[in-house]
């Protein structure tokens, strides 16, 4: 109370409405205040510091805040048999500036590209609401964020008799799995979850998808499997139609380069017989190099093999590793421990996850989280809770609408 002598309650409420309204930077929320009537909010006497100075307030209090919010949603979230999905995202933040304790870092975007960035870990419920959220390093792997935050979660909300995770590929590790398997809820009862294989370890399933393949071939409609891995359930999903369009970009991008490097290899053939080419000479050790290059832009390095050590230009076609790429086209693997649903359910809940990408989409395009021009940790931790507050009240609203039957 010493430190605070503004209203700050009343600022946050201002800066979550406007992230709902208007997104705009703090200097932009006054001007914005200039527009709307909010009642009981003295708008007039909110200057740019005071928003600024809620924000550190907001983070000196946020475990309680955080508890609040968790009682308010608690009613909400089903205790018997809860469904949580459990993704990350990268938030872009600007400035060259390094601070102590710095969460903006470099990484590779979710846009494919390496930019300084925050990561944003986003909990929510199969009914679309988020229940937790937690800001992590720019550079920080995907793996071991799983636990921690599960182990939050479910300090928030004891009453859950029954939790079901649901996470993608990049989430999946020997250490999660076993670590997972060690988590109890209230009543000792194991917690359980459906896990995306990322592709990367899909050739350590190469027997068990052969074995699938036979039946697989002969699909017209998408099919459904079921088998054991490591005790634990092995799910595996074919589309025919996606198998089919996977195989045909990838042969097309083969054909591609094999075309640019015969073109290639045919002007340094000329240029060894003395004819005369336009442009600048190509060397051997530069064919190798466009084309490498060529090759991991396509994201096909285990197929076309470059030879780099040799002294004249060459590369070759592995013809395993094409055949093996194109037994993993149009398929899914889910690990998982849930021994009560069925195949099909287990594959339904997986696509219930593409829910939290509208979560995502929401933040970056409605409420616009990014870019993030704050520099102080603390200032980016209160902005990206501003914003998942402003997320809750958005799906809470939009979920009484639908109940409402509201257009």
């Amino acid at each position: 109370k010493a430190r605070f002598t503004t209203a700050v309650e009343h600022a946050l409420r201002v800066m979550v409405f406007n992230r709902l309204c208007d997104a705009d930077s703090k200097l932009g929320v006054l001007r914005w205040l200039q527009t709307v009537y909010m009642p009981q909010i003295d708008t007039a006497a909110l200057t740019h510091q005071q928003l600024l100075r809620s924000m550190d307030a907001l983070m000196d209090h946020h475990a309680d805040v955080d508890d609040v919010v968790a009682g308010l949603l608690r009613p909400l979230v089903d205790q018997d048999m809860s469904l949580v999905f459990y993704d990350l995202t990268t938030i872009r933040a600007a400035g060259l500036s390094e601070q102590q304790g710095d969460v903006r870092q470099y990484g590779m975007a979710k846009e494919g590209l390496i930019a300084r960035q925050f990561m944003l870990g986003v909990v929510q419920t199969a009914e679309g609401l988020p229940i937790y959220h937690e800001v992590f390093d720019g550079n920080q792997a995907e793996g071991p964020t799983l636990l921690p935050t599960l182990r939050k979660v479910l300090q928030r909300f004891p009453h859950i008799r029954r939790l079901i995770v649901v996470a993608d590929r990049g989430l999946l590790s020997l250490d999660n799995l076993e670590e997972l398997g060690k988590i109890k809820l209230p009543g000792q009862r194991a917690l359980e979850f459906i896990l995306a294989v990322p592709g990367r370890r899909y050739g350590e399933f190469t027997e068990v998808l052969q074995a699938i393949q036979a039946k697989a071939g002969a699909a017209t409609q998408e099919i459904i499997d079921e088998t054991r891995w490591q005790d634990l359930r092995l799910v595996v999903a074919h589309h025919p139609q996606r198998a089919a369009e996977q195989t045909l970009l990838r042969n097309e991008r083969i054909a591609a380069l094999h075309e640019q490097a015969q073109a290639w290899a045919g002007k340094l053939d000329g240029q060894d017989a003395g004819v005369k080419a336009k442009g600048r000479k190509l060397s051997d050790s530069g064919a190798k190099a466009r084309l490498y290059h060529a090759v991991c832009e396509a994201h096909l390095a285990k197929i076309v093999k470059v030879d780099l050590k040799g002294e004249l230009f060459a590369y070759t076609l592995d013809d395993k590793a094409k055949a093996q790429a194109e037994l993993m086209d149009g398929k899914l693997l889910l690990v998982t421990n849930v021994a009560d649903l069925k195949p099909q359910e287990v594959v339904s809940r997986y696509k219930a996850l593409a829910d939290i990408e509208r979560g995502f989409r929401v933040l970056k395009s409605e409420i616009d989280i990014a870019p993030v021009y704050h520099r102080l940790p603390q200032r980016i931790r209160a902005h990206a809770m501003l914003c998942f507050l402003a997320l809750i009240v958005h799906r809470v609203m939009r979920h009484r609408l639908k109940q409402a039957k509201s257009d």
